[in-house]
Formats: structure tokens, sequence, C-alpha cells
């Protein structure tokens, strides 16, 4: 009797075993055949030159640095628009500023709600795109496309779950009395909109690795456009002590649309180190969970670093740009080029610099491509995953293309070691310039006059490309100004 019931009992103990190891092995198998998560981190006014693996010496960031490392970093890589709503509309519809649906940033209030002009709601995202294919989809951050119950909600634009800020303005306080859950507002006692207890950047985080967590199973698609680094210049006191005195003469910012800092160079730098541990934390979950060999995590930002001394943020002083000409509103290289670094174990090699050219509507076309599917029709982007991994023939551009209706109207093309632009648009203007990029990447000399030959071709493209905005018209262009009746367009 005790040995029937002894080899029961180990029948049952090999059963289970069995199973449990059967299960695990069909645990592995689904992860290694289930569709790629992509994590898409994007930072806010972050200049090119403000990362370690740019060049930066004041401001410490390691773990970009380290995921810079561990994957590979783009030389040349350019936003879609020098300032945020546009930038964003880029990135999330795959189509440059030509012919793309927001074209400057604009204050708008619908059914209550402060926000900017919203996209269509016909519109369809790379969020909706994935959604659309099974992938778990959620923002934590800044929005900038439309007020909640606007065309523009975030929710009818492919994201199951958002936590942030709808308007640009309203994430100006990075302790804001209250913020959204998807269309409600989640207050946030505490905070009194210039200080407080709860730190958005802090809920941003904590979302982005709860959602990773609770996904786990299924593809996702995070984006986490965080508010740091635009000013306010606003920090946590264990963040800011790591630069406070350290950073030589640190002038008081006094504070005129923006709030006052006694160390501004200090929260600054706070401010990207504070992000860069961000993506630290986001790896870490990753790798916790056993998924980072099965996600693409890609980390850039919006536009170039903040012009002059606004809110306390100070370019110069950290050398923002790597030595670029133009910061955020420009169509010169500092206006628009951005760090970009992409990470995905075993899929991208270690440790790869690369100096192909990549711009923001490309995106939308490499998400498709990792995931899968099939991209739709009209993208002007290509994707850049034959770069990434190293396989396959890289498509190139015949040329990169900009326009925007702000800071005066501006128009730029870069073709080869060429780059065109124009200024002062909205005067009625339509002189270019021309500078040559191998010889002269700051843009200290322009050749228009010796290369009228060159001239003509990437004019050629700016007539090309663009098509005309009732909402966001260039008079040099389009022979009117912006709508009777509208706000003209203001910078952020």
């Amino acid at each position: 009797m005790t040995r029937r019931f002894l080899l029961i009992a180990v029948a049952a103990v090999w059963s289970a075993l069995h199973g449990m190891a059967i299960h695990a092995a069909d645990t592995v198998s689904a992860k290694a055949t289930a569709k790629p998560n992509i994590v898409l981190i994007f930072a806010d006014d972050l200049g090119y030159g403000e990362l370690g693996c740019y060049g930066q010496k004041k401001i410490k960031t390691p773990e970009l640095d380290k995921l810079a490392g561990e994957g590979i970093r783009f030389t040349h890589f350019y936003t879609g628009c020098p300032v945020c709503a546009p930038s964003r509309c880029v990135l999330m519809t795959g189509k440059h500023m030509g012919h793309g649906y927001i074209r400057d940033n604009r204050e708008v209030k619908i059914n209550g709600f402060q926000g900017q002009e919203p996209i269509p709601a016909e519109l369809k995202t790379i969020a909706n795109v994935l959604q659309d294919n099974g992938y778990a989809t959620a923002a934590f951050g800044k929005w900038g496309l439309g007020p909640p119950t606007s065309t523009g909600d975030i929710n009818k634009h492919g994201f199951d779950l958002f936590r942030g800020y709808h308007c640009q303005a309203h994430a100006h306080s990075h302790y804001p009395k209250f913020i959204f859950k998807n269309s409600e507002i989640e207050t946030l006692p505490g905070n009194d909109g210039k200080k407080g207890t709860q730190l958005t950047h802090d809920i941003f985080e904590q979302s982005a690795l709860e959602f990773i967590e609770t996904n786990r199973d299924k593809p996702f698609f995070l984006y986490l456009p965080v508010t740091y680094t635009h000013v306010a210049l606003q920090v946590d006191e264990t963040d800011l002590a790591e630069y406070r005195g350290k950073l030589g003469d640190d002038p008081a910012y006094e504070g005129k649309s923006y709030l006052p800092h006694p160390t501004p160079h200090a929260a600054y730098a706070a401010m990207v180190t504070r992000l860069d541990k961000t993506v630290g934390r986001v790896q870490a979950k990753l790798r916790e969970l056993n998924l980072d060999k099965n996600t693409l995590v890609i980390f850039t930002s919006d536009n170039g670093p903040t012009h002059g001394r606004v809110g306390g943020a100070d370019s110069a002083f950290f050398e923002s740009t790597a030595g670029l000409r133009g910061e955020k509103g420009s169509v010169y290289e500092g206006g628009i080029r951005e760090p970009f670094i992409a990470c995905w174990p075993g899929k991208i090699p270690a440790g790869k610099v690369t100096d192909q050219r990549g711009i923001m509507y490309d995106l939308f076309p490499t998400f498709c491509d990792v995931a899968g599917i099939k991209p739709p029709t009209g993208l002007d982007g290509v994707s850049l995953l034959p770069t990434l991994t190293g396989q396959g023939t890289q498509p190139q551009h015949p040329y990169l293309y900009w326009e925007f209706a702000g800071y005066g109207g501006q128009q730029a093309v870069q073709q080869g070691p060429w780059k065109a632009v124009r200024q002062k648009m909205q005067q009625g203007k339509k002189v270019t310039e021309l500078y040559n990029l191998a010889d002269d990447p700051n843009e200290t000399k322009d050749v228009a006059a010796e290369n009228p030959k060159v001239v003509a071709d990437l004019e050629a493209v700016m007539v090309k490309e663009h098509t005309p905005s009732e909402l966001f018209p260039i008079f040099a262009l389009d022979g009117k100004k912006p709508m009777a009746g509208r706000p003209v367009p203001k910078a952020e």
C-alpha cells in the first residue's frame, strides 16, 4: 500500500513539474514570438548638446550615456518643427509641415477646456494604428494636440490611457493644482501651481512603470512625453542638491513670464539629470520583467533648447546646441537637430553611432515596420529600421523639408550637404540663404550668391512641398495673414 501511494505521489510531482516546464516553455515561446514593445521617451526643449554622449560637460546623464553605449546614437536626427505642438503633430501623423495639420502653437478654448488647436477626429496617429493591431497604448506627460472633448482629444487618437496635461500652457508648472486622467480632472492635493508635494515628472514616471508592469504579457506602446526640461525651473530639493554651488556663479532668475529661481543653472542641470534617472528606471523595469530584449526604447526631444534665458534656462551657459546656430523656434540646426538614441538588445548592435539623416516623420513608418504592420499611405517618412538593426537597405530621403508659420515664418530644405533657409516670411520676404553643412555645420557663411543653381533647385522643393493652410498661412507663400477671428499663434 505504502509503495503504491509513493508511486502515485512521485507521478503527481512529475506531472506537476512537467506541466510547469511546459507552461514555462510556452511562456518563453510566446514572449519570443510576441510583437515587439515600443517605448518612446520624448523630452521637452532638450538641446542637442545637453547629454554627456553628445558632448555635455556640466550636466550628468549616466543613464542616457549608458543607453547610447548599449544601442545606437544618431548624430543627425531632426525634429519636424522647432516648437511644441507642430513637432508633436509631425510625430503622431508622420507628415511634414508642408501639409501637416498643426503648423504652429495656437491657444484655444473648447467646451470650457483650454488647449491647443485640435487635430481632426479622422486624422490617424501612429497610436491609432498600433492600437488597431493589438497594442496596449498609453501616454504620460504632455499632449498639446487638442483639449479634452475636442476632435483632438487624446483618447480619440489611439491612446487607451492618458495621464498628464492636455494643454501646453498648463504644463508650464510642474506642480499644478490638477492634471488629467483621460478627460477627467485629477486634483493634486498639496500643489498650488508654484510649489507642492506632487511633482508631475514623478507621476509620469510612476505611471509608466505601472503601465509596463500591467501590460507585461501583451505588446504595448508607451509614449512618455515628459515636460522636463521645459521651464518653469522646478525640481525636487534632493535632485537640486546635486548641483547647488557646483556650477560657478549662478545668478538668480527673477522671473517674468515664469517662476523665479535662486539658482537657475543648478535647477536646470538637476532637471536634465532627473530626466536621465527616469530613463534608467524604465530600463530597469524592462530588465526586471525580462522584456528588454523584446522592447525598442527610443529617446529624443521635441525641439531645440529654450532661447536666451527664458524662464531661467541658459542655453549659452550649457552650450545646449553644441555650437549649432539657432535655438527653439528656429529652423537653423540648433532649433531642429535633436539627440536620438535607440536601444533594443539583440536587435540593435551596441555602441553604434550613425550619421544617417533621420527626421521625426520617420518614426511612424519605423514603428509600423517594427510591429510588422503595413503603414498607411500618405506618410512622408521612411523606416529607419535598417539603420537601427544593420539589416537590409536603408531607404533615403531625396531631401528633408521644414516650414513653420511662427517666429516670423520660415522654410528650410536640406539636400546632401546643402541647407536652404528662409526667414521673415510673414513680412512677405522670400530671400533664400544657403549653407554647405559639410564645410560649415554651424551655418555661419551664406553661399547663396556663389551657387545659384543649388538655390534654384532647393527653392523648387519649397514650392513643391508647401500646401496652403487656412489655419496657419505664411504670407510670402499664401498672400494672407492668420484667419480673422482667431488669435495669432503664441510663441511658447
